[in-house]
Protein backbone atom coordinates (compact mmCIF):
# COMPACT_ATOMS: atom_id res chain seq x y z
CA UNK A 1 0.00 0.00 0.00
CA UNK A 2 1.15 3.07 -0.63
CA UNK A 3 0.90 5.26 2.72
CA UNK A 4 3.47 2.94 3.75
CA UNK A 5 5.76 4.66 1.15
CA UNK A 6 4.41 7.93 1.93
CA UNK A 7 5.53 7.75 5.56
CA UNK A 8 8.45 6.54 4.75
CA UNK A 9 8.97 9.08 2.37
CA UNK A 10 8.27 11.48 5.56
CA UNK A 11 10.57 10.19 7.65
CA UNK A 12 13.56 10.34 5.05
CA UNK A 13 13.33 13.94 5.59
CA UNK A 14 13.44 13.66 9.46
CA UNK A 15 12.08 11.74 12.57
CA UNK A 16 8.93 12.40 13.51
CA UNK A 17 6.00 10.90 15.89
CA UNK A 18 2.69 10.32 14.80
CA UNK A 19 0.53 13.17 15.04
CA UNK A 20 3.68 15.14 13.28
CA UNK A 21 3.18 12.35 10.42
CA UNK A 22 -0.28 12.82 10.21
CA UNK A 23 -0.12 16.62 10.10
CA UNK A 24 2.62 16.42 6.84
CA UNK A 25 0.67 13.97 5.21
CA UNK A 26 -1.89 16.05 5.26
CA UNK A 27 -0.04 19.04 4.31
CA UNK A 28 1.99 17.36 1.40
CA UNK A 29 -0.93 15.63 0.21
CA UNK A 30 -3.62 18.01 1.02
CA UNK A 31 -6.12 16.53 -2.23
CA UNK A 32 -5.45 13.13 -1.14
CA UNK A 33 -7.38 10.21 0.62
CA UNK A 34 -7.30 11.64 4.35
CA UNK A 35 -5.49 9.16 6.00
CA UNK A 36 -6.68 8.57 9.82
CA UNK A 37 -4.40 8.47 12.95
CA UNK A 38 -5.19 5.20 13.78
CA UNK A 39 -4.05 4.07 10.38
CA UNK A 40 -0.63 6.12 10.42
CA UNK A 41 0.11 3.97 14.19
CA UNK A 42 -1.13 0.50 12.62
CA UNK A 43 1.20 1.47 9.89
CA UNK A 44 3.87 3.01 11.82
CA UNK A 45 4.10 -0.43 13.56
CA UNK A 46 3.77 -2.78 10.46
CA UNK A 47 7.23 -0.77 9.79
CA UNK A 48 9.09 -1.23 13.21
CA UNK A 49 8.20 -4.99 12.45
CA UNK A 50 9.31 -5.03 9.20
CA UNK A 51 12.54 -3.12 10.23
CA UNK A 52 11.53 -0.41 7.79
CA UNK A 53 11.58 2.59 10.74
CA UNK A 54 12.81 2.25 14.44
CA UNK A 55 11.58 4.29 17.27
CA UNK A 56 14.38 7.69 17.73
CA UNK A 57 13.02 8.45 21.07
CA UNK A 58 10.49 10.04 23.09
CA UNK A 59 9.18 13.37 24.01
CA UNK A 60 6.34 14.81 25.66
CA UNK A 61 5.25 18.18 24.66
CA UNK A 62 2.34 19.17 27.44
CA UNK A 63 0.47 15.78 26.99
CA UNK A 64 1.34 11.88 26.86
CA UNK A 65 4.84 10.55 25.72
CA UNK A 66 5.03 10.55 22.07
CA UNK A 67 7.71 8.13 20.85
CA UNK A 68 9.62 9.27 17.26
CA UNK A 69 10.25 7.26 14.76
CA UNK A 70 13.52 7.67 11.87
CA UNK A 71 13.92 5.26 8.63
CA UNK A 72 16.16 2.37 8.83
CA UNK A 73 18.72 1.63 6.23
CA UNK A 74 16.64 -0.81 4.93
CA UNK A 75 13.56 1.64 4.73
CA UNK A 76 15.38 4.13 2.81
CA UNK A 77 16.16 0.58 0.62
CA UNK A 78 12.64 -0.18 0.35
CA UNK A 79 11.40 3.99 -0.50
CA UNK A 80 13.95 3.97 -2.96
CA UNK A 81 12.81 0.18 -4.93
CA UNK A 82 9.54 1.79 -4.50
CA UNK A 83 10.49 5.48 -6.50
CA UNK A 84 12.60 3.08 -8.85
CA UNK A 85 9.43 1.31 -10.09
CA UNK A 86 7.60 2.40 -12.43
CA UNK A 87 3.63 2.90 -11.69
CA UNK A 88 2.03 0.94 -14.05
CA UNK A 89 -1.58 1.68 -15.50
CA UNK A 90 -3.97 0.50 -13.56
CA UNK A 91 -4.94 -3.21 -15.76
CA UNK A 92 -8.76 -2.23 -15.21
CA UNK A 93 -11.36 0.86 -15.32
CA UNK A 94 -11.97 1.23 -10.96
CA UNK A 95 -14.85 4.32 -11.51
CA UNK A 96 -17.73 4.72 -9.49
CA UNK A 97 -18.10 7.42 -12.12
CA UNK A 98 -17.93 5.19 -15.13
CA UNK A 99 -19.85 2.40 -13.09
CA UNK A 100 -23.14 5.08 -12.79
CA UNK A 101 -23.32 6.36 -16.28
CA UNK A 102 -22.93 2.88 -17.18
CA UNK A 103 -26.09 1.83 -15.58
CA UNK A 104 -28.01 5.15 -16.25
CA UNK A 105 -27.71 4.55 -19.93
CA UNK A 106 -28.75 0.96 -19.54
CA UNK A 107 -32.20 1.67 -17.38
CA UNK A 108 -32.67 5.34 -18.00
CA UNK A 109 -35.06 6.58 -21.14
CA UNK A 110 -32.32 9.26 -22.98
CA UNK A 111 -34.00 12.24 -21.95
CA UNK A 112 -33.27 11.38 -18.50
CA UNK A 113 -29.58 9.79 -19.13
CA UNK A 114 -28.95 12.94 -20.48
CA UNK A 115 -30.15 14.79 -17.15
CA UNK A 116 -27.92 12.26 -15.68
CA UNK A 117 -24.75 13.35 -17.65
CA UNK A 118 -25.10 16.95 -17.37
CA UNK A 119 -25.89 16.90 -13.72
CA UNK A 120 -22.43 14.92 -13.48
CA UNK A 121 -20.70 17.21 -16.21
CA UNK A 122 -22.04 20.20 -13.72
CA UNK A 123 -20.93 19.14 -10.68
CA UNK A 124 -17.50 18.34 -12.01
CA UNK A 125 -17.11 21.73 -13.10
CA UNK A 126 -17.91 23.47 -10.15
CA UNK A 127 -15.03 21.19 -8.80
CA UNK A 128 -12.81 22.59 -11.36
CA UNK A 129 -14.22 26.07 -10.63
CA UNK A 130 -12.47 25.32 -6.67
CA UNK A 131 -9.24 23.77 -7.65
CA UNK A 132 -8.48 26.52 -9.74
CA UNK A 133 -9.36 29.15 -7.72
CA UNK A 134 -7.34 27.33 -4.67
CA UNK A 135 -4.32 27.44 -6.69
CA UNK A 136 -4.44 31.25 -7.70
CA UNK A 137 -5.25 32.02 -4.23
CA UNK A 138 -2.94 34.67 -2.50
CA UNK A 139 -0.33 32.52 -0.87
CA UNK A 140 -1.10 28.56 -2.24
CA UNK A 141 1.42 26.19 -1.39
CA UNK A 142 3.71 24.18 -4.22
CA UNK A 143 1.88 21.70 -2.63
CA UNK A 144 -1.61 22.53 -2.88
CA UNK A 145 -0.88 23.68 -6.36
CA UNK A 146 0.79 20.34 -7.46
CA UNK A 147 -2.48 18.17 -5.63
CA UNK A 148 -4.52 20.35 -7.38
CA UNK A 149 -3.02 20.36 -10.93
CA UNK A 150 -3.12 16.58 -10.44
CA UNK A 151 -6.94 16.40 -9.68
CA UNK A 152 -7.89 19.44 -12.46
CA UNK A 153 -6.09 17.43 -15.44
CA UNK A 154 -8.16 14.33 -14.54
CA UNK A 155 -11.21 16.21 -13.62
CA UNK A 156 -10.75 17.53 -17.30
CA UNK A 157 -10.44 14.03 -18.37
CA UNK A 158 -13.65 13.23 -16.99
CA UNK A 159 -15.25 16.07 -18.28
CA UNK A 160 -14.53 15.38 -21.94
CA UNK A 161 -15.40 11.78 -21.52
CA UNK A 162 -18.75 12.43 -19.93
CA UNK A 163 -19.51 14.90 -22.86
CA UNK A 164 -18.27 12.39 -25.61
CA UNK A 165 -20.94 10.29 -23.43
CA UNK A 166 -23.28 13.01 -23.81
CA UNK A 167 -23.18 13.19 -27.77
CA UNK A 168 -23.37 9.44 -28.08
CA UNK A 169 -26.55 9.04 -26.13
CA UNK A 170 -28.45 8.42 -28.78
CA UNK A 171 -26.52 6.24 -30.55
CA UNK A 172 -25.73 3.47 -27.44
CA UNK A 173 -29.51 3.67 -26.86
CA UNK A 174 -30.28 2.60 -30.60
CA UNK A 175 -27.66 0.28 -30.27
CA UNK A 176 -28.00 -2.03 -26.97
CA UNK A 177 -32.38 -1.37 -27.20
CA UNK A 178 -32.47 -2.06 -30.64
Amino acid sequence: MSSSYVLLGLLAVGAMHGYDLKRAYDNRLPQAKPLGYGQVYATLGRLTRDGLVAPAGQDRDAGPDRTSYSITPAGRAALDDWLATVEPPAPHVASTLLNKVMVALLVADIDRARRYLTAQRRAHTDRLRELTALKIAPGARLDDVIAADYAIAHLDADLRWLQTTLDRVADWHREVRG
